[in-house]
């Protein structure tokens, strides 16, 4: 199974700057496009910038969804769902990450680097690219959002 999307970008803050790095080397491996928004060293950043600059990225449609990771995931994922048409959300385990997708159309995966380790974050983002909308029942849902 590929993956369904062929624009992605990823940002994280500080704290999910080193697991932004590996997200951005595991797609690359897999010959996947990324394109990175920041920031480009480990130095103290606010994350709210860095998650409206993925979403009005993904909003504009220049890119089908995003990677968002910073110390819990939660604080991204709050700023990215201020921009109207974003579903960004905080994965933790393979259940999540893939009713994230299947129930709601996620567009944008929020990942925790102090919560969650290095190769279920791995795991969690090839998840997250690989599996469908099921529409249906949740699209009437996802709608009223």
């Amino acid at each position: 199974m590929s993956f369904l999307f062929k624009k992605i970008c990823i940002a994280s803050d500080h704290a999910g700057f080193d697991l932004k790095e590996k997200i951005k080397d595991f797609l690359i491996d897999k010959y996947v496009s990324i394109i990175d928004l920041g920031p480009f060293e480990d130095k103290s950043v606010d994350y709210p910038d860095y998650a409206k600059k993925l979403a009005n990225r993904i909003k504009a449609k220049k890119s089908d969804v995003g990677i968002l990771v910073c110390g819990s995931g939660t604080g991204m994922a709050i700023s990215a769902n201020k921009i109207k048409n974003i579903r960004a959300a905080v994965c933790y385990n393979q259940k999540s990450t893939r009713l994230s997708r299947q129930h709601n159309n996620a567009n944008i995966i929020a990942l925790g680097a102090r919560l969650t380790k290095k190769n279920l974050s791995l795991k969690l983002v090839e998840l997250f690219l690989k599996t469908k909308f099921e529409g249906g029942r949740h699209l009437k849902r996802v709608r009223k959002i």
